[in-house]
């Protein structure tokens, strides 16, 4: 739990999403990544629940939501249908419109949604990503090294699975470890590790895992291509957090990948690995706090 949300279960479709909502106010939307869950909020949401309604989701496939099977064309872990599943919830809880802060996984839904469901949302935010098609066809061989998960998890099922599985928790910890600037555990709370360790261990749940990178290599690329070539740029206004020792910044001016995307940008940088949120949460609420609090 993350202290003073009250956790629920809101049938979304298909799914079963579970939910943890604190504050009260404009509606904010936080959406976790990988290896994580809701847990990587943690030390942020209190601090966003003063100011805005704070609606923190486990995407479908991680933590206490439900983890489907994949389809053929790995369409059930695509961001379009994580979008999809954010706008439903947004209905069963009466929401008309809301901010989006994404990390990770959670920013390619926050991105997805702005495109797919632009007049439902106010403000966006994202956090240590770029658009996956330019994350692609931006590779090198330092990044595909480091970002070496991205073609790991996306081989056909079972390979992954069987491998993450033998030893799951190990697997989890060297991820998370290693993607940190000090490349150390301690920036994670002993419940949030059990957290994303049982989570890994859980074989539906690690098969959705793999599942999400799979539609990231094929359908959600494929998508990211299509829409910017046909010129479609995200409406609302977008800022852009990424971490000095993070992802994006191996691409040499990841700001300017979400330039052809958006007409209003802004971005900043922080000193974390790729968790900024637990490594440096003080720069996450500066940067979004005010960034959500504007007209």
């Amino acid at each position: 739990m993350i202290a003073n949300f009250i956790q629920s279960f809101v049938t979304c479709g298909d799914v079963t999403l579970s939910v943890h909502r604190a504050g009260k106010g404009t509606p904010l939307i936080l959406l976790h990544g990988y290896p994580q869950n809701h847990h990587c909020w943690e030390k942020v949401a209190p601090a966003f629940a003063d100011h805005f309604d704070v609606i923190v989701p486990d995407l479908r496939g991680y933590g206490d939501s439900d983890a489907p099977a994949d389809d053929a064309d790995h369409s059930t872990y695509s961001k379009r249908q994580m979008a999809a599943d954010i706008a439903a919830l947004m209905d069963q809880l009466g929401l008309k419109r809301a901010h989006i802060l994404g990390h990770d996984r959670g920013g390619r839904v926050a991105y997805r949604f702005a495109l797919d469901h632009p007049d439902r949302i106010i403000r966006l935010g994202i956090i240590e990503i770029v658009p996956t098609g330019d994350f692609w066809a931006n590779w090198s061989a330092d990044l595909a090294l480091k970002a070496y998960h991205w073609t790991f998890l996306a081989q056909p099922a079972p390979l992954p699975e069987r491998m993450i599985g033998a030893d799951p928790a190990s697997y989890i910890d060297w991820t998370l470890q290693s993607w940190t600037l000090d490349k150390s555990l301690a920036v994670f709370s002993d419940t949030a590790l059990a957290s994303y360790r049982a989570q890994a261990a859980d074989p539906a749940h690690l098969h959705a895992m793999c599942a999400d990178y799979r539609a990231g290599a094929s359908f959600d690329r494929a998508l990211d291509d299509t829409d910017k070539a046909a010129g479609r740029r995200i409406a609302v206004p977008l800022h852009f957090l990424w971490a000095q020792g993070g992802f994006p910044a191996q691409t040499g001016n990841p700001a300017a990948l979400w330039q052809p995307w958006v007409d209003q940008l802004s971005d900043a940088s922080c000193i974390s690995g790729h968790f900024a949120m637990e490594e440096n949460p003080q720069a996450v609420i500066d940067s979004f706090l005010p960034y959500f609090s504007a007209n």
